[in-house]
């Protein structure tokens, strides 16, 4: 295996996209299911804190660098349009519809409305409220985000492995 540009980029956006696996992972089995044990406003304070935390430069390199990184792999393998093309396309598709759309179109847009919200002076209706209008919206998408970004991880591996294995070599080992 050369190291060429089309080498690095490519190992680059695996390995952003299983950096941004492994976070939806974690908070799909860990961070969600451990704040939803809190109280109503224990439960908006932790996600709000979290939602502000979160985006800083190195999640947005992380998190949107395999948007980048699978246009750049399509662009550069275009001209040879194997098997391994098409798995960078489709882990390219699924990452970008069902992690950066959905991200940007959905988990924001919930992210935003809690963000605006004063919790301190709210009453405990309102926190009841906002949370049965954020909580379970909130986990569904984050839950297509996390197979969403599996899937496009384990595609880029199947798009680089075929790409530096030969079919003989596979099937012989």
């Amino acid at each position: 295996m050369e190291f060429n540009l089309e080498t690095t980029i490519v190992l680059l956006t695996i390995m952003l996209t299983g950096l941004t696996a492994g976070l939806c992972f974690t908070w799909t089995n860990a961070v969600t299911p451990g704040i939803g044990q809190l109280d109503d406003l224990g439960f908006l304070q932790a996600f709000q804190q979290m939602n502000r935390m979160i985006i800083n430069p190195t999640f947005i390199m992380v998190f949107f660098g395999p948007c980048i990184g699978t246009i750049l792999i399509i662009y550069l393998k275009y001209q040879n349009a194997d098997i391994s093309f098409w798995m960078f396309v489709v882990a390219g598709l699924i990452f970008i519809l069902g992690v950066a759309f959905v991200t940007v179109f959905r988990n924001v847009p919930l992210n935003e409305v809690l963000d605006q919200t004063n919790l301190v002076t709210a009453a405990p209706e309102e926190l009841l409220g906002l949370r049965k209008k954020f909580e379970n919206p909130w986990k569904q998408w984050h839950l297509v985000r996390t197979i969403s970004s599996l899937t496009s991880f384990v595609l880029l591996l199947m798009g680089w492995l075929f790409t530096h294995v030969s079919s003989s070599q596979l099937i012989n080992h």
